[in-house]
Parts: C-alpha cells; sequence; structure tokens
C-alpha cells in the first residue's frame, strides 16, 4: 500500500507529456531549420532599434560661416554649418535639429519605442486571434515597405512618421517571431533556444558599426539597413503556421498535416499523431480559449499576481538596458568602437544566461542579474573616475543582458497558449514604456549627478523582490489553457 501511494506521488511530481512533444520530439531538423529562419528576422530588428546612433550622432556645429565649430546657439542664427569629417550627413545636418530643435532628434527617437510599443500590443492580439504566421508575415513587410521609403525622407516629419511605422513592423516581428519559435520546442531545450534566440539581435547590434563605417551618409545607410528584408518575403513559402495555436483554436486537422510533416523530417513516426491530438481537443474547453484575452491575464488572482511581477521586469529590462546604455554612450572616444564595444559585452552575459537558466532555473537567474545591475549602478554614486563609471556601466549592462534573455524567456513560459501573445505583447510593452523613460531619467544626470544611479540601481532591485511571487517554470510544460496557467 505504501509503496503504492510513494509511486502515485512520484508519478504526480513528473510534468505531464506534451502531446506536440511526444508527436514531433523536443527539437530536431524541423524546428532547426524553423528557428533559423526565424532568428535571422532579429538582425533588422536590432538594427533599425539602435540605428538612431549612426542616424542622429552628435555633430560639431557653428553659427554661419566660421570655421570654428564651438556648437553655441545663437538666437538669431539661421544657418548652421556642420563637421562633416566622421559623417557626411546625418538627419542632424540635414534639418538642422540642433539648439531649440534639437528636441526633435531626441522626439524621434521617443517616437520610435513608442511604436514598437504599438506594435507589440497589436501584433500580440492578432496573432492570438489569427494565429503567428499572417501577423508576422504582415509584420515583416511592413518593416521592409517602412524601411527603404525611410531613405527617402525629404523632411523630418516624413522621417518621423515612417519610422513610427517601422517601429510598429519591428515590434510585430519581435513578439511573433519569439512565441512562434517557444510554441515549437520541447521542454528540455526550450531554455537554451530561448536565450539563443537574444544571440541574433546582439550580434546585428555588433555589426550595426559596419554599416555606419562604410555608409557615413543616413539615407545610405538606412537603405542599406532596410534592404536585406526582402529576404524575408520567401517566408511565405517557407514558415508553417504553430499547431501548438491551432490545436488551441480548433483547427486540429490542419494541426495534425503541420504535425505529420515535421515527424517525417525529424525521423519519427506519424502514426498516432492524429489519434494523440483529437484526445487533447476533447479535454479542451473551446468556448473559454475563444473569449480570452488580455483582462484574462489580471482575473484570477495567481495570474493577476504573476502577470504583475513579470510585467515590472520587463520594465526593468527597458528602463535600465537603454538607460545604461546611454550612459555608456555619454564616454568619449571613437563611436564605432564604442558601439562595438557596448554590443559585445552582450554576446557572453547572453551565452552565460543559457547555462544560468539551466542549472539555477528562472527565478534565480533573473534575481541574481537584477541584483548585479542595481548594486553596480548604485555603486557609481560613491566611485569619482570616469573609467569606475564605465567599468560599472559595462557590469550593469552585463546584469541586463542577462535578465532580458530571461524575462524573454520566462514570460514565454508563464502565460497560457491562448493568451501567449497577447501576454508577450503586454510584457514587452511594459519593456517600450521603460526604454522611453529611461533617456529623460539619464539627463537628470546634468544637474543632479546622483540621481540616475540611484533610479537605475534601485529600481531591478524591486523586479528582484517582485520575482518571489513567480514560479520556477524550468522543465515544466507549456500551460495551454487558462486554469493550467493559474495553476
Amino acid at each position: 500500500m505504501l509503496e503504492t501511494e510513494t509511486k502515485d506521488v512520484e508519478n504526480a511530481q513528473k510534468p505531464a507529456v506534451d502531446p506536440l512533444t511526444k508527436a514531433i520530439g523536443a527539437i530536431g531538423k524541423w524546428q532547426i531549420w524553423i528557428c533559423f529562419i526565424v532568428f535571422l528576422v532579429k538582425f533588422p530588428v536590432a538594427w533599425h532599434q539602435m540605428s538612431i546612433i549612426f542616424l542622429a550622432p552628435p555633430m560639431n556645429f557653428t553659427c554661419g560661416t566660421s570655421d570654428v565649430f564651438d556648437n553655441q546657439c545663437h538666437g538669431n542664427c539661421s544657418d548652421y554649418k556642420f563637421d562633416h569629417s566622421v559623417f557626411k550627413e546625418t538627419i542632424v545636418s540635414q534639418w538642422d535639429l540642433v539648439c531649440d530643435r534639437h528636441w526633435m532628434k531626441n522626439l524621434t527617437q521617443t517616437i520610435f519605442m513608442l511604436g514598437i510599443l504599438v506594435g507589440n500590443m497589436m501584433f500580440g492580439h492578432l496573432s492570438d486571434r489569427f494565429g503567428r504566421r499572417l501577423p508576422f508575415l504582415s509584420a515583416v513587410f511592413l518593416q521592409l515597405i517602412a524601411g527603404v521609403t525611410t531613405a527617402y525622407s525629404v523632411n523630418w516629419y516624413m522621417f518621423t512618421t515612417l519610422r513610427f511605422l517601422l517601429a510598429v513592423a519591428t515590434g510585430g516581428t519581435m513578439v511573433t517571431s519569439f512565441v512562434l519559435t517557444m510554441e515549437l520546442i520541447g521542454t528540455k531545450y526550450r531554455d537554451t533556444v530561448g536565450i539563443l534566440y537574444q544571440i541574433p539581435f546582439n550580434l546585428g547590434h555588433l555589426t550595426l558599426p559596419v554599416f555606419g563605417y562604410f555608409l557615413r551618409s543616413w539615407d545610405k545607410f538606412q537603405l542599406a539597413i532596410s534592404l536585406p528584408s526582402i529576404l524575408f518575403l520567401s517566408y511565405y513559402y517557407l514558415l508553417p503556421e504553430s499547431p501548438r495555436w491551432m490545436i488551441t483554436a480548433g483547427r486540429s486537422e490542419q494541426a495534425v498535416k503541420i504535425l505529420k510533416k515535421a515527424a517525417l523530417m525529424n525521423g519519427r513516426p506519424t502514426e498516432g499523431i492524429s489519434s494523440s491530438i483529437q484526445k487533447l481537443v476533447v479535454e479542451m474547453n473551446w468556448q473559454t480559449h475563444e473569449r480570452a484575452s488580455v483582462l484574462d491575464l489580471f482575473r484570477t488572482p495567481k495570474l493577476r499576481v504573476r502577470t504583475i511581477a513579470i510585467c515590472f521586469n520587463w520594465f526593468v529590462c527597458g528602463f535600465c538596458f537603454f538607460g545604461v546604455s546611454q550612459y555608456i554612450g555619454h564616454v568619449s572616444g571613437n563611436i564605432f568602437s564604442n558601439v562595438a564595444i557596448s554590443a559585445a559585452i552582450l554576446v557572453p552575459g547572453t551565452v552565460i544566461s543559457i547555462y544560468a537558466n539551466q542549472f539555477l532555473g528562472r527565478k534565480v537567474t533573473l534575481i541574481s542579474s537584477n541584483c548585479l545591475t542595481g548594486l553596480s549602478c548604485l555603486l557609481i554614486i560613491f566611485v569619482q573616475s570616469s573609467v569606475g563609471h564605465l567599468t560599472l556601466g559595462c557590469v550593469g549592462l552585463f546584469g541586463m543582458s542577462i535578465s532580458f534573455a530571461t524575462v524573454y524567456l520566462y514570460a514565454g513560459e508563464l502565460f497560457p497558449t491562448v493568451v501567449r501573445n497577447t501576454g508577450v505583447g503586454l510584457s514587452s510593452t511594459l519593456a517600450r514604456v521603460g526604454s522611453m523613460v529611461a533617456p529623460f531619467v539619464a539627463t537628470l544626470g546634468h544637474n543632479i549627478p546622483w540621481l540616475p544611479p540611484i533610479m537605475f540601481g534601485c529600481v531591478p532591485l524591486v523586479g528582484s523582490c517582485l520575482c518571489i511571487f513567480l514560479p520556477d517554470t524550468r522543465g515544466k510544460k507549456l500551460p495551454d489553457t487558462l486554469e493550467e496557467g493559474e495553476a
């Protein structure tokens, strides 16, 4: 009797077998191929998101025809002369975004981040209702059109408007591509693939200075980082719909066809896939699923607290990542090498996060990396040298590279399938809000030097405290229904 009860307890503790993973395997040739083509999209995501560095770099200027670039503003000056020794033309020199028009350069980036926020929410909602594939393809197409036409802008208003549309598309590709990837990978490899998903963004960031170095005119630079998206038009034929979404949407027959094709490519048997999926369909309540929305993330107590906790940690990542990056960008030196160094810092952090999430779990990894960033930023207050500030800033950015990779993975595993894109989209929206607030906080340092380090230090520590309310999703089956999400 005791032996039977012991076995029952052991079986109850084992994670439920995912029918999709059982059908096609945790990972195989099919998943690797899909991940490869999806990962390529992260390169233009990084290029567009970080492109403002080379579209609007600092430029020395003077009023009138003087040969001395004193960067002095004069109330009656209407003709500025710019130093073109580094960049042939930027949006700053093209439209005189200095002095009383300096705010327009900052507003351009704020509007871009707002566009990513809109894209995260809009495409997150669309992909939960209409599938992952169609919204993803629409976002990629919009990214190509908006990116190319931005290079031909004739004034600041046209440039900023097109950049907003470009950002909406970029935000859409970010949220849909990640969720699609997470829904194809089995539990055993989900953490590794979910974090490797960040590497193409890091590499895109790292290659951006190459574009900037060889293309010193903003329009040619913008065109160069936009044209590669032509490649993604072929995804109409290459990219399948997510079988997991099809099952939750009641389109089980189409899901079975995709799963059988995947199983064959992975060298697995196709017998039993149809019956296994039909059994899963019977166990689910489709009426509840069809009405699932963002409000369902806040209806039940556990899911509500977890949604708030993970969303705040996404805010932490956006706020501190872009805030600390801007701090490092203030360090004097060659702009191309500075950007390359700051981007190179992200790669080892992302790689380390793979092992940290495997051995420590999501919860401990996120708490540790947030604390690393928070404490390093707070220590800036007590250090006087610029080298010390740079070193501590790099440590903070290193911590954020781990946190950002972890929250992506965490959110993808925490939310149920029926609202996963909506949940990840909402979380990513909070990250965009953080990235919009960060520049304003960073500029407070001109008047109150100790305030930005305190804010960039305390906010991630608060995020660490909220992690207490999150379950560790390492090795757990992805929740499909709202009931599973609450449990």
